[in-house]
């Protein structure tokens, strides 16, 4: 198996290259469960964040990521926009999206009581990394749909053609392998 040597924030990592089409195939960062590179990559990407009142990700990957980058802005709380509706959800907001990860449409739901957090603050949009921009656009408009003003788009990783876009904050580049 080929793999691609990413280094970021002090840290190296060996990521499986894997295909995830008959085009393309992507170096699989997975973040859950890596304490070293959490603790490394939160305090950089912090420093680059206008100041927000509350940060938001989408379940499930970035959650240990907003937990961390939460503690280091003083935040008591943060939110995750679950992928499916729980029972315990009073008038779950919802939003479609399909990513090239999870290569199926899902939903992104907010409880009602995190719509109430949301509502007219600034909000940071948190992601381990951007590649196609789907989810962290759904998770845009759910955010605001619920009535928060998104001040960033970030994440750990701009995967491909995000790393050139200029509305995300990111640490470091990953590229995306065509299959030729």
């Amino acid at each position: 198996m080929e793999n691609y040597e990413l280094k970021v924030a002090g840290v190296t990592r060996q990521l499986p290259v894997i295909p995830v089409n008959k085009d393309i195939n992507i170096a699989s960062f997975v973040l859950l469960g890596d304490t070293e590179l959490v603790t490394a990559a939160a305090p950089l990407l912090s420093e680059k964040l206008p100041e927000a009142d509350i940060l938001v990700t989408a379940e499930a990957k970035g959650i240990p990521f907003v937990h961390e980058l939460s503690k280091i802005l003083n935040m008591q709380r943060y939110i995750v926009a679950r992928k499916s509706v729980k029972p315990y959800m009073k008038n779950p907001l919802t939003y479609e999206v399909h990513s090239i990860t999870t290569q199926s449409s899902q939903i992104l739901c907010l409880d009602e009581a995190d719509v109430e957090r949301i509502q007219g603050k600034r909000v940071a949009l948190i992601d381990d990394v951007i590649s196609t921009g789907e989810s962290i656009r759904a998770l845009e408009e759910l955010v605001q749909k619920a009535g928060g003003n998104v001040v960033a788009k970030a994440a750990i990783l701009a995967e491909g053609d995000a790393a050139e876009r200029e509305d995300i904050i990111f640490l470091e580049k990953l590229p995306i392998f065509n299959r030729s």
